[in-house]
This record gives C-alpha cells, structure tokens and sequence, in this order.
C-alpha cells in the first residue's frame, strides 16, 4: 500500500492532496493585501514647525446656591437678600470663563423660589445652572 500516484487499485482512495487550489487561493489573499495595505497606511509627509506651549486649562469657578425650607437663599454658605443675589449673579455673569451655578434646594421648599431664583440666574446673565441632588438610599 502506497501513497504515491499509482492508478494500479482503483478501489483504494486517492489520500495525496491537491495543494493547487489552496496555493491559488493563497495568492489571491496575498495580492489583496499588498493592494489594500497602501490605501489604508496613506499619509501625506510634511514638516510641521516645531513650538513649545502649555495648556490653558482654567477651570470656571462654582457658585453653590442653596434655598432651605423657609425660602432664604444661601450663596456659598451666606445668606443673602433678592437684591444682593442679582447684583453679585450680574458680577459673576461678566467674568471670564462665566462660573457654573449649582442650584440645591430642600425637598419642601417651594417651586416658585426655586422658579424665582432661576429666573433671576437667567436673567443676570449666567447660562450654566445645575441642580444638585442626592441619591435615594
């Protein structure tokens, strides 16, 4: 028994694989990635000048109102009058980056201050209002 090209038996099976088909194959996939590979690598070479910089990374500052039970307003920590919250949002409305405002309000307290506070933020000039809550247990 041989496992060579001999056509002697023709009951036996050919066990000899035909490489040619697997070699074309081969071929074929090696050619389509030579092709591709170009097409995806592509860049344009250039010189680009060379400077030295830092980021400027200024973070605005945070304006924490908080509005208790009662209704009076708290700018960080300190309470303060209608008057004098609008004067100081105007005040901050001018600065370079605008400060983020974050609203935190008690669970009870009314939605018309809360309503009347926001009003005032938005018209002072500030754009960015947050509401800080927490998470339920």
């Amino acid at each position: 028994m041989s496992f060579g090209n001999s056509f002697e038996d023709d009951s036996e099976s050919m066990s000899e694989i035909n490489m040619t088909p697997l070699v074309d194959v081969m071929l074929v996939l090696l050619i389509i990635f030579i092709i591709t590979i170009p097409v995806i690598n592509h860049s344009v070479k250039i010189d680009l000048p060379r400077a030295v910089n830092q980021p400027n990374q200024v973070k605005p500052q945070t304006i924490n109102i908080a509005i208790d039970t009662a209704g009076k307003v708290y700018w960080n920590a300190f309470v303060v009058d209608e008057s004098t919250m609008k004067a100081r949002i105007a005040e901050a409305a001018r600065e370079d980056p605008q400060p983020e405002l974050h609203l935190r309000a008690d669970r009870k307290t009314l939605y018309e201050r809360v309503a009347q506070v926001m009003a005032a933020a938005q018209a002072g000039g500030l754009n960015k209002i947050g509401f800080i809550t927490e998470p339920t247990p």
